[in-house]
């Protein structure tokens, strides 16, 4: 095995050991058969595909396919020509399980943790309080962490990207608005927050206090959750986790943010 074998190996296990993403191309068919390149977000690529244009026309797409989790073979010209064939490149991306963060030990969240896990995210509880926030509370969370939210986020800023969720179920100002405020300020890609229209409209002009735009706004999914008449606490993680699933994959569906009224019917209606 050559050095640079040695080095594209050795990194891609200490980024793997440090649950980091990164992902590797590697030429299967063309010139430079057997060829590598390891890229990661924020880092410079590492080895060579035997072509400078090449390897950076592939490093831009496996960000891409490393940012949606997908693994993929792709066709490029000898020079990452689009539309062309010359060469055929595997991107491997070996992707971290999409985080979802949770601020508020309250009522819905234990079910919101539980409906997370079932779709494979790895599940954090986030609150300030630690008498509400305990691991005996959320025993299936990954970790519950005691702090504030904007001092959570930005020990994982650099780690949010679009598969991930921040959901805000906390319903204190002094708790969602450093919330949002840190999740907008970071890649993740839901942000959802808990409340009525009415409460959500009153934390709007809290936000816009503290320094966001209407298209800061536009990314905050509030009230939270799918228009499919939940009520309980499951009912609803069901309603937040299918508006992720919608979120995430481009679809149209009725987002309780759209809509008009109260956000929860009448029993029987």
């Amino acid at each position: 095995m050559s050095a640079v074998d040695h080095l594209l190996s050795d990194t891609l296990r200490d980024t793997l050991r440090a649950d980091r993403p990164v992902a590797l191309a590697t030429v299967i068919d063309g010139p430079g058969l057997g060829a590598k390149l390891l890229v990661r977000p924020g880092e410079e690529p590492l080895g060579t595909l035997g072509d400078a244009d090449l390897d950076r026309v592939v490093a831009r797409d496996s960000l891409a396919e490393l940012d949606a989790g997908l693994t993929s073979t792709r066709h490029y010209g000898a020079h990452g020509e689009a539309r062309e064939r010359d060469v055929t490149v595997f991107v491997e991306s070996f992707a971290p399980a999409p985080r979802m963060i949770i601020f508020g030990a309250v009522d819905f969240t234990a079910a919101l943790a539980r409906a997370g896990k079932l779709l494979g995210f790895r599940v954090t509880v986030c609150d300030a309080r630690p008498v509400f926030a305990t691991p005996q509370r959320f025993p299936m969370a990954d970790e519950v962490v005691n702090d504030w939210p904007d001092r959570h986020l930005a020990t994982v800023a650099d780690r949010l990207g679009p598969r991930d969720a921040v959901c805000v179920l906390t319903h204190d100002t002094k708790f969602d608005v450093p919330a949002i405020v840190g999740a907008v300020a970071t890649g993740v890609g839901y942000i959802g927050a808990m409340g009525s229209r009415r409460t959500h409209a009153a934390r709007v002009e809290r936000l816009r206090e503290a320094g966001l735009t209407d298209a800061d706004l536009a990314r905050v999914m509030a009230p939270i959750g799918l228009d499919i008449g939940s009520r309980t606490p499951e009912e609803t993680a069901v309603a937040v986790c299918a508006e992720i699933i919608a979120n995430r994959s481009g679809v149209a569906a009725p987002n309780l943010r759209d809509g008009t009224g109260p956000i929860h019917r009448p029993a029987g209606g």
